[in-house]
């Protein structure tokens, strides 16, 4: 069954782990990678990725993406969205407290936030417009 607008928006500002999943380019199958991402609904998808990863550079040439988010429990669930780049900034500790705090347990935030402002190098956001959304719930299968 498919998700109404407003259950497959909901279930996306889920924290749920996404596949991010962008072209990579002739004779390669898509790039497919799991991340952590943030939405509310009615609004973009962003997400937060090196600067100098290869990740980011088949965004920038494809110009868009798209994310996978599913669950098992209670029910199958998943919601798939797709659309444009619209737009990159470079991260702040902020935007990266942000994220971790979607993620992790609260004690855990600040440690992980200084281990990964340190260790990972420049960090970008990247933001997306939902375009196109496949979504289903599978009920009690």
């Amino acid at each position: 069954m498919a998700l109404t607008h407003a259950e497959r928006e909901q279930f996306l500002a889920e924290p749920h782990i996404a596949a991010l999943a962008v072209d990579a380019g002739a004779g390669r199958a898509p790039l497919t990678v799991p991340i952590w991402y943030q939405y509310a609904p009615g609004g973009e998808v962003w997400i937060m990725t090196g600067a100098a990863s290869r990740k980011y550079a088949l965004i920038e040439a494809a110009g868009r993406f798209s994310l996978l988010v599913d669950r098992v429990e209670p029910t199958i669930r998943y919601v798939s969205v797709e659309g444009p780049v619209t737009g990159t900034l470079p991260a702040t500790r902020e935007r990266l407290t942000e994220l971790a705090a979607r993620y992790l347990p609260e004690e855990k935030v600040a440690g992980y936030v200084a281990f990964a402002w340190e260790d990972h190098g420049e960090q970008i956001v990247v933001r997306m417009r939902p375009e196109r959304w496949v979504s289903s719930d599978l009920g009690t299968v």
